[in-house]
């Protein structure tokens, strides 16, 4: 499979993000995450690093790096199957500096989706829902549309009632009800917002895919039946040539949304709908061939195949699943008409 974003110092930023990751996901701490807690240590050195800010220019904190080469740590935060809510933070600060809104510090969510009104003062309340680890938030970022447009908000817990939820991987995802919170307007619209969002879960499943596919075809070598390895058999090559297909599509539709989220125009919208379809259906895929591989023992919960393909199913349900994305797609090519047509299909 090509490798993404290839460049040297993105190369060491991401070789920086993937040695942490080995160091601090420890066995100790999936345990306490599986509880809802949230790994302290963990999340300090992942800030100690400066990843919840990657996609900020340096002056204001940021790496200073073009952002589709910093949206590429998002591919090994896949690639350990990270439950923590690193795209969440680096999406909501890039959200509030896109708006011109200074970031609260600590850790910061962004919700997935939300019914805000406006009151006599310019202030919101409403609900919001979908926020990776929410309950624990120094505050959740809100895109929503409104009669004067779309605004942004960062709700801070004092005025929160936060409702706990999970995801299908079992990671927190929770709603939230909020009042009198003061809103900036957004120069952006919702659906653009959650374009962001959906192109950080395609990164992530590229970079999951990828773990699955080396960790699949090592079992193929080793696993052996009838007296060889199962990897001899022609219908599990098949299968494992298959699987690395998916990956190394995923791997160039992610690559596909990085680059459109970092030129933010017109054609943000229909690349991330790409994007998350095909990530989507190869998130699918490449499960199914991982656990018929597998067979029983990846289903269990010592073996680590099942971290990877629940959140495999969990990202692909976040900011939408195929479904939606190809709507969006279809309308934006029925829109562009039979003399765009082709000039808007070779624009993605």
């Amino acid at each position: 499979m090509s490798e993404p974003f290839p460049d040297a110092s993105g190369d060491m930023l991401r070789e920086t993000t993937a040695r942490a990751l080995r160091d601090l996901l420890t066995d100790a701490a999936r345990a306490e995450m599986a509880g809802g807690a949230m790994p302290q240590a963990l999340w300090r050195g992942l800030e100690e690093l400066g990843l919840p800010y990657a996609l900020l220019p340096e002056e204001a904190g940021g790496f200073g790096a073009p952002l589709a080469q910093a949206l590429s740590l998002l591919i090994v935060a896949g690639e350990h199957a990270l439950p923590l809510p690193l795209a969440d933070a680096m999406l909501a600060r890039f959200l509030l500096a896109k708006a011109g809104v200074e970031a609260p510090p600590g850790l910061l969510s962004v919700a997935q989706g939300s019914e805000v009104a406006i009151d006599g003062r310019g202030r919101a309340g409403g609900r919001a829902w979908g926020a990776p680890w929410g309950r624990h938030a120094a505050a959740i970022v809100v895109v929503a549309e409104t009669a004067g447009g779309p605004v942004i908000l960062a709700a801070p817990p004092s005025g929160l009632k936060v409702e706990p939820g999970a995801d299908i991987a079992g990671d927190p995802s929770d709603d939230l009800r909020f009042e009198a919170v003061a809103t900036s307007p957004a120069p952006f619209s919702v659906l653009e917002a959650r374009a962001a969002g959906a192109a950080t879960r395609a990164l992530m499943i590229a970079g999951a895919l990828r773990s699955v596919t080396d960790m699949t075809t090592q079992y193929a070598e080793e696993r052996k039946q009838f007296g060889r390895a199962i990897g001899k058999f022609q219908a599990v090559q098949q299968n494992l040539a298959a699987l690395a297909g998916q990956s190394a599509s995923a791997a160039a539709a992610a690559d596909l949304a990085a680059q459109a989220l970092d030129a933010w125009g017109p054609g943000l919208i229909p690349a991330v709908a790409v994007a998350k379809v095909r990530c989507g259906e190869a998130a699918g895929a490449g499960a199914a061939i991982a656990h018929q591989t597998h067979g029983a023992i990846g289903f269990t919960r010592e073996h680590r195949l099942h971290r990877y393909t629940l959140r495999l199913s969990a990202w692909r349900d976040a900011y939408g699943r195929e479904a939606e994305w190809a709507r969006r797609l279809g309308a934006h090519l029925i829109a562009a008409g039979p003399e765009g047509l082709w000039p808007a299909l070779t624009a993605i």
